[in-house]
């Protein structure tokens, strides 16, 4: 697959303001990396308060401060890093680049995977009856790379993924959220943690995924995302 088919697997589009400004993050062949976090609004008057990553070179001119109205197009990846001693996955939006904020954006907050399930999903339901399914998805990228990225389906979604075997490709849309929660350390202690993950709106499957990811290749997007504008 050349690199054109990898940025398709993992498609971001995301508009909403600066919460932070920016932090440096690493440099890789000559090339800084920065950080920072992006409020989006959801349509419940709630918004998610999201992780990005940007090259230097996207940032000539630019000035990244709270309160800054963005728009962005990218990727959600993850990668591992030592916390304790022990690897821990961290998730990012990696901005591929900026586009101009519209306030009158009726979706600030889309994205598309095509990727393998990589480990059982995992069904539960909420003391209300709720059902939801955690799902891993391993999307490729280039370099022989895979960002493993944490996706939640609800309802008749989860319903749908439950059984889904390991190593079957599935084409997901939906939003990347933020959620808080407490993590037990001890008995008698609990510490507050945000968990980035994509909230699932649609699951489509085996031949169903690949037409559906060819169709939109050749739209450009469809109803629900809004990317090279």
């Amino acid at each position: 697959m050349n690199d054109n088919g990898f940025l398709r697997n993992n498609r971001v589009f995301l508009m909403g303001e600066a919460e932070t400004g920016l932090t440096y993050s690493h440099e890789l062949y000559g090339e800084g990396f920065y950080e920072f976090m992006l409020r989006v609004p959801r349509l419940s008057g709630q918004v998610d308060i999201l992780p990005v990553t940007v090259s230097e070179r996207l940032l000539e001119g630019m000035t990244v401060k709270p309160g800054l109205k963005l728009g962005l197009n990218g990727q959600f990846r993850s990668y591992n890093k030592l916390v304790d001693e022990r690897s821990k996955l961290m998730l990012t939006i990696f901005v591929r680049d900026f586009i101009p904020h519209d306030a009158a954006e009726q979706n600030p907050n889309a994205a598309e995977l095509n990727g393998y399930i990589c480990k059982p999903p995992i069904y539960r339901t909420t003391p209300f009856n709720r059902e939801i399914c955690d799902v891993l998805l391993a999307v490729n990228r280039g370099y022989n790379k895979s960002d493993y990225i944490p996706c939640i389906a609800w309802g008749r979604n989860a319903r749908f993924v439950r059984g889904i075997a390991v190593g079957q490709n599935l084409l997901i849309t939906g939003r990347i959220q933020s959620r808080r929660y407490n993590k037990k350390l001890s008995d008698d202690l609990l510490e507050e943690r945000t968990a980035y993950e994509l909230s699932v709106s649609k699951v489509l499957y085996d031949s169903a995924a690949e037409r559906e990811s060819a169709a939109t290749l050749e739209e450009s997007a469809g109803d629900i995302l809004h990317f090279d504008r």
